[in-house]
Formats: structure tokens, C-alpha cells, sequence
């Protein structure tokens, strides 16, 4: 390799490292987009000589970083390294430069969701305008789609994108490709097939999808829209729900009511057991419940009291 390569070196070598990123390790075409803005502005700031970077290099451009949140930090970070590691792993440079690169410890907030209030005032909504004779298909559209995300924590592109025949009304189940290309079990409850059941019987048989629209399917930005108008509709600040506050929801009252963090991960579909930990810091009134009644020590503490009060 040259020590100055062109710009157009760049490019190619962006183009190769993204080729593997989606052919072998299975990543999402919003990581890939990701990626490949992140290496492009990289590049313009090194002038088409990122994959020659030196350390020094990579702390110039760093230190351009310096305004920006540490998340975005770090996916940028993230970024560089993962394409100097395939230049590398690639026989392209005999040094990985990775190492100069900021590791911020990315905050990670706590998710928006809704309490079970929120919840039963949309789906309240819901019934009263389905109640309606005859009800309005889009109505039964949304009652579907409501009833997916918060029975069974789809994510918006996975829900929007679900083929006609995805769901089979006698099996309380759904299997679902979701990011990397990784199938997952969801459960569906009564509730969401039967309200799919409904639904599906005004989509035309020829349509390849669940949810059609045009000639292809619902688009999230009218998923969006239709989650606001109901929100609105059912007294609740329509900025406080979205499809992922629906999936969060779900994940919430689910742990809220017991379920097990290692299955709820299964179901989310997180890669990382860590992502799904964030929701342990959602309900804490439980834990605390949860330790004074079982924690030995606040048996104790009962039994001492107990005898005080027999004395």
C-alpha cells in the first residue's frame, strides 16, 4: 500500500470493511449506514488517508470529538477500531492504531415507558373505536399493531415489515429474523392473534404483507404518526409514546411481574445480556420490596420484633 493513498483508497477499502460487516457478521443496515458515515467523515478529516492513520492521526481526530456526547463517542470509536482490526486481520497494514482511540464509558439513560395506566387508557381508546358497527379498518389496523408491540415487544421495522401469513392464529407464537439476521421466539398473546385475526381478514389475500401500504408495506413514519394520534386521543402527551416506549412497556411490566431477565432477553432479541440489565434499574420499588420480605437479615429483624412485641 501507498503511504498517501488517494481518497478513492478509502472509499474501497470502507466499501470491502462494510461488505464483511453484512456478509459476515450479520449486521443491520442501520449499522452499516452507521458505519459508513462515521469512516467517511473520518476520512475527509485525515484527507483520504484514514487507512494509513497513525496514532498521532487518530488523536488529532479525536480530539475533535470533544463536544460530543459520549455515546456518540463511542460509536464512532467503535467504528474506527472494528475497520483498522479487518485492515489488519486483512493483511492491508501490519499495525492496528485502534488503541489510540477514546473508550468513553457510554451513560446509557434509563428507557421512556409507560405505567399500566398509560397502557389501559390506549387500549380504552382503542375499544371505543372498535366498538364502532361497522368498525373502521384502520381501526382494526391499529388495534393489531398496538396489541403486537406491547404483547410482544416487536421493534418498529420488525413489526411494520411482518408477512401476511408470519402469524399462525393457532400458535401462540411468532418466529422472527430480527438485526444480525437472528431468528428469536416472540409470544403472542390471545389477545394480540385474535386482534390479528380481525385485521387480517380486510387485507387482501394477494398482499405479501401483514400490514400493507402502496405496493409495499407500512412505513414506520405512519406507525409513528398513528401511535400519537391515539395517544393524543387518550389523554396522554402523544410525545411520550412511540413504538420503542410500547416495547419498552412491555419489557418493564413484564420484569415488574417476575419474568425471568435471561428469557426476557430471548424475547427482546438483545445480543447482549447487558441491554436487557437496564430495565433491573426501571422498577425499583419491587427489588426494595423484594429484599425487605426475603433477604435474611429482614427475617430476622421481623423475628426480633416479634418477641419485643411478645414481651
Amino acid at each position: 500500500m501507498s503511504a498517501t493513498p488517494p481518497a478513492s483508497e478509502d472509499r474501497a477499502l470502507i466499501d470491502r470493511f462494510l461488505e464483511m460487516m453484512a456478509a459476515e457478521a450479520g449486521a443491520a443496515k442501520n449499522t452499516i449506514a452507521a458505519y459508513r458515515s462515521d469512516l467517511a467523515l473520518a476520512s475527509g478529516f485525515l484527507h483520504g488517508r484514514l487507512s494509513v492513520a497513525t496514532p498521532e492521526d487518530l488523536a488529532r481526530l479525536s480530539g475533535e470529538w470533544m463536544d460530543l456526547s459520549k455515546s456518540s463517542v463511542a460509536r464512532k470509536s467503535a467504528a474506527l477500531r472494528r475497520f483498522f482490526a479487518f485492515l489488519a486481520d486483512e493483511g492491508l497494514r501490519e499495525d492496528d492504531p485502534g488503541a489510540a482511540l477514546p473508550r468513553p464509558g457510554a451513560s446509557r439513560g434509563l428507557p421512556k415507558s409507560l405505567d399500566l395506566a398509560d397502557i389501559d387508557r390506549l387500549f380504552d381508546a382503542i375499544s371505543v373505536r372498535i366498538a364502532r358497527d361497522p368498525p373502521d379498518p384502520n381501526d382494526l389496523r391499529l388495534s393489531a399493531l398496538v396489541e403486537l408491540l406491547y404483547g410482544s415487544g416487536l421493534r418498529a421495522t420488525e413489526l411494520v415489515s411482518l408477512p401476511r401469513r408470519a402469524i399462525a392464529l393457532e400458535r401462540p407464537y411468532l418466529i422472527l429474523r430480527g438485526k444480525g439476521g437472528t431468528e428469536r421466539l416472540v409470544p403472542l398473546s390471545e389477545r394480540a392473534r385474535a386482534a390479528v385475526a380481525l385485521w387480517r381478514a380486510q387485507v387482501p389475500p394477494e398482499s405479501a404483507w401483514l400490514f400493507p401500504s402502496g405496493k409495499s408495506h407500512l412505513s414506520r413514519i405512519r406507525l409513528y404518526q398513528v401511535l400519537k394520534a391515539l395517544a393524543a386521543e387518550a389523554g396522554i402527551p402523544p410525545e411520550r409514546v412511540s413504538p420503542h416506549v410500547l416495547r419498552h412497556a412491555f419489557a418493564t411490566h413484564l420484569l415488574a411481574g417476575g419474568a425471568d431477565l435471561r428469557a426476557l432477553q430471548a424475547m427482546l432479541g438483545h445480543a447482549d445480556i447487558a441491554t436487557t440489565e437496564i430495565y433491573t434499574h426501571v422498577d425499583a420499588s419491587r427489588l426494595v420490596e423484594l429484599v425487605n420480605a426475603r433477604h435474611p437479615l429482614a427475617e430476622a429483624t421481623a423475628r426480633v420484633d416479634a418477641r419485643k412485641r411478645g414481651a
